[in-house]
Parts: structure tokens; C-alpha cells; sequence
């Protein structure tokens, strides 16, 4: 069950640095304050549904697609984000595509390096 947790969290924050990433970087893409907790969370159910559906998919029609799986659905993830959660602003398509890959790579990082540093403490202490 702590596992399941560690996961989750993982990825909740993973995605959170992602998006931050995209907010510090980029002049258009905004979040408010009080939407970026609900940004957050949204953006992450919708990934976590999503990529399971576009990889199934892709297996049986697009193999090619296999690769970007990742982006698609953090892709998908962001628009369907902005438009349900008022006080999200992406910007133009140059915003979109940069958000696209910030998002990835912040997330991406993130998954890699919270396991290691912020969980490191608990799994010594289990050996």
C-alpha cells in the first residue's frame, strides 16, 4: 500500500514540476494559484486514463506511434485540462508545443530523480 502511495505521490509531484516548469518558462501559459492544485490532479487523471487507451490503440492501428505516447497523451492531457479548469491559459500553438515538451521533460526528471532523493531514506531504513 505504501508503494501505491510513493507512486502516486511521485507522479502527482512529477507532474506538478512539469507544469511549473511550462509556467516559468513560457509567457503564455499561466495557471492561477488556486487552479494550479485542481490543474494539477485533472491533468494527472486524465494522463493516467488516457495513456493506457492511446497505447492500446496505437498497438492495434498506429505502431509508429508507439514512441510518442508520452507526448499524445500529455498533449491530451493539457487541453483537456485548460478547458475544464477556468484560470488555465496555454497561448498560441508555439505555447502548446513547447508546454507539451516542457511538461514531458519536467515530469520526466522529476519521476527519475523522486525515487532516488526523497524516498532514498525510507528504503535504507527497510534494509
Amino acid at each position: 500500500m505504501i508503494g501505491i502511495a510513493k507512486s502516486a505521490a511521485t507522479y502527482l509531484i512529477a507532474n506538478a514540476v512539469g507544469l511549473l516548469l511550462s509556467i516559468v518558462i513560457l509567457p503564455g501559459f499561466t495557471i492561477s494559484p488556486m487552479a494550479f492544485f485542481v490543474a494539477v490532479l485533472l491533468f494527472s487523471v486524465v494522463q493516467g486514463i488516457s495513456s493506457p487507451l492511446i497505447t492500446k490503440f496505437s498497438l492495434k492501428k498506429v505502431p509508429q506511434m508507439m514512441g510518442g505516447i508520452s507526448l499524445v497523451t500529455i498533449f491530451i492531457g493539457l487541453w483537456i485540462t485548460s478547458v475544464l479548469v477556468a484560470g488555465m491559459e496555454i497561448g498560441g500553438i508555439a505555447n502548446w508545443l513547447a508546454a507539451t515538451l516542457l511538461v514531458w521533460i519536467g515530469s520526466l526528471v522529476a519521476e527519475i530523480l523522486l525515487p532516488i532523493y526523497v524516498f532514498k531514506q525510507h528504503q535504507k531504513d527497510k534494509a
